[in-house]
């Protein structure tokens, strides 16, 4: 409200519109009896001293029923846009709530009904509803909830497509709570200023229905009632049509400039511990004792598929590999190379109308590929931790960090609000955030890039993670925060015994943070090899090229950055062979006819690759 009255606009705006809504409450008080006086000496009488706009047939003072009127007006008007509002959000939420075939009917009767002009519809409903001042209103609300649909559709689609809806979903949190919780408190804004704009639209098409008498019936009256009264009259008094009409404006004119206002102020807004030179070094202890060759995930020919014009296409394509406890390994490759599907994939967070499969997808021991789903989300609520690219977009703008935070513990472990809020704030200073008890109150806006991604490792510690992903943790972060982010991941993972699947663009860094890198290139695993041996033992000419590409202390700074030529193929027009053949200078005919399998090649060392290069002299 202060941002509102700071400007011209806003202080107009809030004059208008408590001017009205104070008029609806006192006037009835205040002027009640004075509205009902029937005095037979001065009918229809024009302006004078003793009556402003005069008098109507039977002697009652236009003035003071115009006063009057205005708590009838605005409360049908507030009731009806309410109504309308409320019906629209069920409706738009529908296809999040309910199955898809009941979903897409829904969306289906939303579209049907915008079609169609709102005045048709208003008088449509009007007459199945009755000629009563309850069946206006819920003309009204019926004829204005298909635009709230819609509407209320939009907004969740952007909201739903963000990282913290991902994380709800990977937290075990039901499509009932992501709505309550997550979706309608981000849209919240929108829809109340669509409301409040669309709320002088409601109180003219009230105003019309009683002027058709359709709408208020006597001995009741509104502002409408009362114009249709004056009208019979306009050449003996001009003023009994045009004074119930310019309140009918003046009051319109309030809520649209309250919510334009509204809307411009909405839319201006929006000591440390000495860290190791290798964060991941050394192997964090186990789970359990005797549990060394017991694969904790297990991914076994992974492929995620969408529905292209001509089929399937397939971002990642036959992809296995297995995780142990306390493991840590680095995904690696050029965007689009399937490394976040990948994560996504494991997470169970691929939405339709993408596909999963795969010969053989476990994590401790259960198939992600089928079963319970709400067994699936209460194991990875609390044993996957996710921590997303962008902090910004994975925490809810809407939603208290505490409160967030405190969500899996409320949801999967049994806690009230105040034990899961204490533990959030434990797990806040455990990843060292400082004032920790004040930063859960905050909002996500309030923190920095870095604390905003320590936040997130914090959400992923909430529960007990025997797998933590992280997807470009450390990306548009400078490289002191950067290296904080990494060492708490350090920490989790030897406090916890959990295992790191840690995805980046910078092959330097996961060489430094993993002990084995997987390599990928268009949807594949091209090679895979342990991290002490990436830079000595490398073979195939791509990973070769990412590392040629790395700039050290001994690159010639007159000489260009090394690039690799070309561009990833195009997931809906794979090449036959390798895929990597028309950017690689050793490639011949095997190699463009043939897709390579990958294959061992030593001691935890795999590759797909049919002209590997030999290790750099002086490396064996």
């Amino acid at each position: 409200m202060a941002k509102l009255i700071r400007s011209p606009l806003g202080v107009i705006a809030t004059f208008l519109i408590l001017l009205v809504l104070v008029t609806a409450v006192f006037a009835p008080i205040l002027w009640g009896a004075n509205a009902e006086a029937i005095d037979t000496d001065a009918l229809s009488q024009g302006p004078s001293a003793a009556h402003v706009f005069g008098t109507d047939s039977l002697g009652r003072d236009i003035l003071y029923r115009l006063l009057v009127a205005t708590r009838l007006s605005i409360g049908l008007t507030l009731a009806a846009t309410l109504l309308g509002v409320a019906t629209g959000i069920v409706l738009g939420t529908a296809p999040s709530i309910l199955g898809r075939r009941i979903g897409r009917l829904v969306t289906a009767i939303v579209n049907i009904a915008v079609a169609f002009p709102a005045l048709l519809l208003i008088l449509f409903f009007a007459v199945v509803f009755g000629t009563t001042t309850r069946g206006a209103v819920l003309a009204l609300a019926a004829a204005m909830a298909p635009f709230y649909a819609r509407l209320t559709q939009t907004l969740a689609a952007s909201v739903s497509g963000r990282d913290f809806i991902a994380a709800a979903r990977v937290a075990g949190v039901g499509r009932m709570r992501i709505l309550v919780r997550h979706l309608l408190p981000n849209m919240a804004e929108q829809l109340i200023i669509n409301a409040m704009v669309g709320a002088g639209s409601t109180l003219v098409a009230f105003a019309g229905l009683s002027f058709l008498g359709i709408g208020v019936q006597p001995p009741q009256y509104d502002w409408g009632r009362i114009l249709n009264e004056g009208l019979l009259g306009i050449y003996v008094n001009p003023a009994g049509a045009l004074a119930p009409a310019a309140a009918v404006v003046l009051a319109t004119l309030a809520f649209n400039l309250f919510g334009e206002a509204a809307a411009l102020v909405i839319g201006v807004q929006v000591p440390s511990r000495p860290y190791s030179s290798r964060p991941f070094a050394g192997r964090a202890k186990r789970e359990r004792a005797g549990d060394d060759d017991v694969p904790m995930l297990e991914v076994d020919n992974l492929r995620v598929s969408y529905p292209a014009r001509h089929g399937w296409t397939s971002p990642v394509r036959g992809v296995s590999f297995s995780m142990r406890a306390g493991d840590s390994v680095g995904i690696v490759g050029e965007s689009g190379s399937g490394k976040s599907l990948t994560a996504l994939a494991i997470a169970k967070l691929i939405e339709r109308p993408g596909s999963v499969t795969a010969d053989r997808l476990t994590f401790l021991g259960r198939s992600l590929l089928n079963g319970d789903d709400r067994r699936l989300r209460r194991m990875l609520g609390t044993s996957l931790a996710m921590v997303f690219q962008d902090p910004m977009t994975s925490l809810n703008p809407a939603i208290r960090v505490g409160r967030q935070l405190s969500e899996i513990s409320v949801q999967h472990q049994g806690l009230n609000r105040r034990q899961a809020m204490d533990k959030a704030v434990g797990v806040l200073e455990a990843v060292r955030i400082q004032a920790a008890r004040r930063r859960a109150r905050q909002y996500p806006h309030e923190f920095s890039g870095g604390m905003r991604q320590r936040v997130m490792i914090a959400m992923g510690l909430m529960g007990t993670p025997k797998l933590i992903v992280a997807d470009e943790p450390t990306t548009a972060l400078d490289v002191t925060v950067q290296w904080q982010v990494l060492r708490l991941l350090q920490e989790a993972r030897a406090k916890e015994g959990a295992a790191i699947l840690l995805i980046s663009h910078d092959i330097g860094v996961i060489a430094e943070t993993c002990e084995r890198v997987m390599v990928m290139y268009a949807g594949r695993i091209v090679e895979d090899l342990p991290a002490a041996n990436l830079f000595s033992r490398a073979r195939h000419p791509y990973t070769r090229a990412l590392l040629a590409s790395v700039p050290d202390l001994e690159t010639d700074r007159e000489r260009p950055l090394a690039t690799i030529p070309g561009r990833p193929p195009d997931p809906h027009a794979m090449p036959a062979g390798c895929a990597f053949a028309q950017r690689c200078s050793f490639a011949d005919d095997l190699c463009t006819s043939s897709e390579p399998a990958l294959t061992p090649l030593g001691d935890r060392h795999r590759i797909a690759c049919w002209q590997p290069q030999s290790p750099e002299a002086g490396d064996e």
